[in-house]
């Protein structure tokens, strides 16, 4: 049995309200709400965040043996972005590390692939979805990133049983190499071109998984031509109660991302024998037809889609304008900080990637950052901790000032002084609980320096 052992998705905290948009440009906007990636987050991130959900959403001895990254905003062109989320992991080094990036078919042809091949594949996918102010694309898309565990095991929670793909050379939506924008065609092309090459692989699918549509227990089309997936939804033949919401209402569509975390959703409000069918139209159609297992009732998302659907924070437009760098604001008066040292940053990369601290010889305690007499290896990413104090600096670079730095008590042991993310100055109190997320420091001379940040602890009762 091959199929998915595990999956997750990550939803940035950040909502922008689509009202907004019109109140301050006077056209484009909207109903509902848009996730917004925070200005230290990029697709690098947001990928780690996915593939930790993933990780620890698997049984213990489930352990990568690669790695694929698939996005169409890549942090870096020439390296591979992938490394970081390697790193960030601690993965093996004997574990391949490789970038899919370019196109949004690229991400369910990622998954695609890991399905038919052998071993057991970390599949990461992430999106950053933006427009010129006052688009459609703008107001319609969405950040977030999705991450699926790829296996033969017993733990599989959904066997794939079936797929077709269907191409076609079109141009439809397209950007050239350093366009900050996508393009669009006229959007009844678009959907003359989808509709029957969706309907083709649907067959195909069906056809080679042993079903009917009837047999389809959720249904979920995604893509970015809006009209194509409304159409073709309805012409499937399943019931509209088993079509998956596309969640385009409350985070937007966050493209390459949008195939798994939508798939995600579904498996964490699955149960055993549920056929799940997911299809993805981009410069063609692909069609993935999964049968969870009874493995299903015994895995748990350490992190739902809908507990950080439901965990949002609003976000000015303005600010969302200045953290896409479509605004340039005023920064603070301290010089912007110069390029990190690579050879620096290779010297600690268990640190500065891992967040993996020392002991201290005289008591054991853990120390951060590890000091040269530490010994043995402390993991501390996935640690929660207590803020001590903290302040607010008004005055020191940041992209998104001011600054919140606090000293973090480490359950178990350790203390460290460190920046707060996706945190509201106004309710911080000294007690509050974080946790780590990696993120994005600064980027100098175009080299990104990712280290992890603190955070407000998501509480819910989904996780």
């Amino acid at each position: 049995m091959r199929g998915i052992v595990s999956a997750a998705g990550y939803i940035p905290r950040a909502r922008l309200d689509r009202s907004a948009i019109t109140g301050f440009v006077g056209s484009g906007g909207g109903r509902g709400t848009r996730s917004v990636a925070s200005y230290d987050e990029d697709t690098t991130t947001m990928g780690v965040e996915a593939a930790r959900i993933a990780l620890r959403s698997a049984p213990a001895d489930v352990q990568p043996d690669a790695l694929w990254f698939s996005t169409v905003a890549p942090s870096y062109l020439d390296k591979t972005n992938a490394t970081a989320v390697h790193a960030a992991l601690r993965l093996d080094h004997d574990v391949p590390a490789f970038d899919m990036v370019g196109s949004v078919r690229s991400a369910v042809g990622a998954v695609l692939t890991a399905l038919k091949s052998s071993g057991t594949t970390l599949v990461v996918t992430s999106d950053l979805r933006t427009g010129l102010p006052g688009s459609g694309d703008e107001a319609s898309g969405g950040d977030a990133a999705a991450a699926v565990v790829v296996g033969e095991s017993e733990g599989v929670i959904a066997e794939l049983i079936g797929t077709a793909s269907a191409t076609e050379e079109f141009v439809e939506r397209w950007r050239t190499p350093g366009d900050a924008r996508s393009k669009q065609w006229e959007e009844r092309f678009g959907e003359t071109k989808y509709l029957p090459l969706g309907d083709q692989a649907w067959r195909e699918a069906l056809k080679a998984a042993g079903i009917e549509a009837g047999d389809v227990d959720s249904l979920i089309v995604s893509g970015l031509h809006a009209r194509a997936v409304r159409s073709l939804k309805g012409r499937l033949g399943v019931a509209k109660e088993a079509q998956a919401d596309d969640l385009t209402a409350t985070i937007g569509n966050p493209g390459a991302a949008q195939p798994l975390v939508l798939l995600t959703r579904a498996l964490e409000t699955s149960e055993p024998g549920k056929v799940i069918a997911l299809v993805v139209l981009a410069d063609g159609a692909d069609v993935l037809l999964f049968r969870t297992t009874d493995a299903i009732t015994s895995w748990q998302s350490a992190r739902t889609v809908d507990a950080q659907v439901a965990a949002s924070k609003e976000v000015p437009y303005g600010k969302f304008l200045s953290w896409r760098g479509t605004l340039t604001v005023e920064p603070p008066r301290r010089p912007e900080p110069t390029r990190v040292s690579a050879s620096s940053a290779g010297r600690h990369e268990d640190w500065k990637f891992g967040f993996v601290g020392g002991r201290s010889p005289e008591t054991g305690e853990p120390q951060l950052p590890p000091l040269p007499n530490s010994t043995g290896e402390v993991p501390m990413a996935d640690v929660e901790g207590t803020i001590a104090t903290f302040t607010v600096d008004r005055i020191a670079y940041s992209p998104s000032p001011p600054i919140v730095f606090a000293v973090v008590d480490f359950d178990g042991g350790g203390r460290l002084p460190i920046e707060l993310t996706d945190a509201t100055v106004d309710e911080l109190s000294m007690g509050d609980r974080v946790e780590m997320t990696f993120r994005r420091l600064f980027t100098a001379d175009g080299i990104h320096n990712y280290f992890w940040k603190a955070r407000p602890v998501l509480r819910s009762s989904n996780g």
